[in-house]
C-alpha cells in the first residue's frame, strides 16, 4: 500500500480535544495522518475571538486540503457557543411558525455568525421526525415537528439557507431517530417499524434535504431490524448502502454520529466499530471524546485493516474522495458582503478565509437584527 494513502487515511476522522487552544496532539494527528477536521465542544469555547483563533490554528494543520471545524449548534439546549453570539430557541418554534421565510432567516443568521468564527460545518438541522413524546433524545425542543412534511419544509430551508451563507449543513439522524425511548448516548435504542413506515414518515425529510443539495448527513446509532437484525445503522451496510445510498439515492458525504456514544462503544471495540462504519459506506468519523491515543490507535486500526484486506481499499478511497469533493465545494464559494455591516464575508475553507478584526466580529454576532428573528421565533415557544 502506498505511503500516501497512510498519510490520507486521517481524512476519514474529526477529533475533539481538551482546552481552548489546539493541542500538540492534534497537531500531531493532523501532520501524520492529515485530518479530516475537529469538532469543538463547550469545553474549547471561551470567547468568540478565541474560538476564531483556534479556526485559524486548525487551518495552519491542513496540508492540500482543509480541515472542517465543526459543531453542534442547533438552538436551544444544542448550542456548543452561546452569547455574546445569539442564543436561539429551539427549532421546535420553526415547526410550529411553519414559515418557510423565517427558517431561511434563520440559517442566514445562523451561518453568518458561525462563518465569522470560522466553522465550516454545522451538524444540524435534526430531521428526525417526532413520533414519540417521550423520546430522551429528539424531544425538548430539538424536533422540528412531529409532521414529516413539515420537518421536511423547514429543514429544507435551513439547509439552503445555511449553505448559502458558506457553512455545510449535516441533516441527522438516519434512518431516523424520532420514535426511539432510549438515549443512544447511554444505550442502543431498538426501532422496530417496518420499511413501509420509515418510507411514508422517517425517509421524508431526508428526501428533501437531498433536493436541497445538503451536504452532509448523519447516521444515527440505532437498531433498525426492519433492515439489519445485528448491527447499529452505522455499522450497517443494509442501512448506510441499502437504504440511504440505494433507496434515498444519495451519493454524498456521510458522517457518523459520535462513536464514543454507548449505543455503539459498550458493544464494541473502537477500532472494530471503526472499521465497520466506514465498511458499511460511512465517509467520516466523529470521536469527539478527548484521548488522542484512542484517536491513533483507531487511525492505525482503519490503515491495518486494510493493509489485512478486512476494509476494502476503494472504500476508503471512495470516502476520500467524498470528503474532498464535500471540501472543495465550500472552498469554492465566493466571499460576499453582508448587506447590514458592509463586512466582507470570507466562507471558512475558501483559501483567503482569516480572523476578522475583535471589532468587525463583534458587530456581526449578536447584533439586533438576529435577536429580532430569535424574538419572532420565542412567539412559537
Amino acid at each position: 500500500m502506498p505511503v500516501a494513502f497512510h498519510r490520507e487515511i486521517g481524512q476519514l476522522v474529526l477529533v475533539g480535544f481538551d482546552g481552548c487552544s489546539v493541542t500538540p496532539e492534534v497537531a500531531s494527528l493532523a501532520r501524520q495522518f492529515d485530518l479530516g477536521g475537529v469538532v469543538l465542544f463547550k469545553r474549547n469555547v471561551e470567547t468568540p475571538e478565541q474560538v476564531a483563533e483556534i479556526a485559524w490554528r486548525v487551518r495552519e494543520l491542513s496540508r492540500d486540503v482543509p480541515l472542517w471545524v465543526g459543531v453542534d449548534q442547533e438552538g436551544g439546549r444544542v448550542a456548543r457557543v452561546r452569547a455574546p453570539l445569539t442564543e436561539w430557541p429551539p427549532a421546535e418554534t420553526l415547526g410550529r411558525a411553519g414559515s418557510e421565510e423565517l427558517a431561511g432567516r434563520f440559517g442566514t443568521a445562523l451561518a453568518l455568525e458561525l462563518a465569522a468564527l470560522g466553522f465550516s460545518i454545522d451538524f444540524a438541522p435534526v430531521l428526525d421526525v417526532l413520533t414519540n413524546p417521550a423520546n430522551p433524545v429528539i424531544n425538548g425542543g430539538r424536533a422540528i415537528s412531529g409532521d414529516p412534511q413539515v420537518v421536511a419544509r423547514i429543514g429544507a430551508a435551513i439547509i439552503r439557507a445555511l449553505q448559502a451563507g458558506g457553512v455545510a449543513a449535516c441533516g441527522k439522524h438516519f434512518p431516523g431517530h424520532g420514535d426511539t425511548s432510549v438515549d443512544s448516548h447511554v444505550d442502543l435504542p431498538l426501532v422496530e417499524h417496518p420499511p413501509e413506515r420509515f418510507q411514508a414518515i422517517d425517509f421524508v425529510p431526508f428526501r428533501a434535504a437531498i433536493e436541497a443539495d445538503v451536504a452532509a448527513i448523519m447516521t444515527g446509532h440505532l437498531l433498525v431490524p426492519a433492515f439489519d437484525e445485528e448491527r447499529p445503522a452505522t455499522l450497517s451496510h443494509a442501512v448506510i448502502e441499502g437504504q440511504l445510498r440505494g433507496e434515498l439515492g444519495w451519493d454524498g458525504l456521510v458522517f457518523t454520529d459520535d462513536m464514543n456514544m454507548k449505543a455503539v462503544a459498550a458493544r464494541f471495540t473502537q477500532v472494530g466499530a471503526a472499521v465497520a462504519a466506514i465498511a458499511a459506506g460511512c465517509d467520516a468519523l466523529l470521536l469527539c471524546g478527548t484521548d488522542p491515543a484512542v484517536q491513533a490507535e483507531v487511525l492505525e486500526g482503519l490503515i491495518y485493516a486494510v493493509e489485512r484486506e478486512e476494509l476494502p481499499l476503494k472504500r476508503v478511497e471512495d470516502a476520500i474522495a467524498r470528503q474532498r469533493a464535500a471540501k472543495a465545494r465550500f472552498a469554492a464559494m465566493k466571499p460576499f458582503v453582508d448587506p447590514v455591516s458592509g463586512e466582507v464575508i470570507v466562507p471558512p475553507l475558501h483559501r483567503d478565509w482569516r480572523p476578522l478584526r475583535p471589532e468587525s466580529l463583534r458587530r456581526l454576532i449578536g447584533r439586533d437584527e438576529h435577536q429580532a428573528i430569535a424574538d419572532e421565533m420565542r412567539q412559537y415557544l
